[in-house]
């Protein structure tokens, strides 16, 4: 199972494995508080996709086609996380502040594709 979870909410246990999915570490949060347990960079949209969306929900239909074309080219990254829920909870944890427009909704919705 998949599930997403702002990184500014408590760990709890039933989390899982905790897969801190943003290019930048948040504000505010320290490791332990965070309880990460892997942190894929790789998978956060790309510096050049984050400035152009800019949060400005006009874009966000562009984005969700761009961030899943940068997602394309890292197969084995999604492979593995997609693996990994099937066996256990996986927790996809993201620091934006808007729970319906954001990448991790994006990348979610891709690993439940595969």
């Amino acid at each position: 199972m998949i599930v997403l979870k702002r990184v500014y909410l408590p760990p709890l246990a039933e989390d899982g494995f905790r897969v801190l999915v943003e290019r930048l570490w948040p504000r505010g949060v320290s490791t332990e508080k965070a309880a990460i347990h892997q942190w894929l960079k790789e998978l956060a949209p790309s510096p050049g996709l984050r400035v152009w969306f800019d949060h400005n929900l006009a874009k966000w239909d562009g984005f969700q086609q761009r961030y899943r074309e940068e997602l394309a080219t890292h197969e084995h990254l999604l492979n593995g996380l997609r693996q990994r829920a099937e066996s256990e909870t996986v927790t996809l944890v993201y620091a934006a502040s808007d729970e319906r427009h954001n990448s991790a909704l994006v990348l979610k919705a891709v690993l439940d594709a595969l």
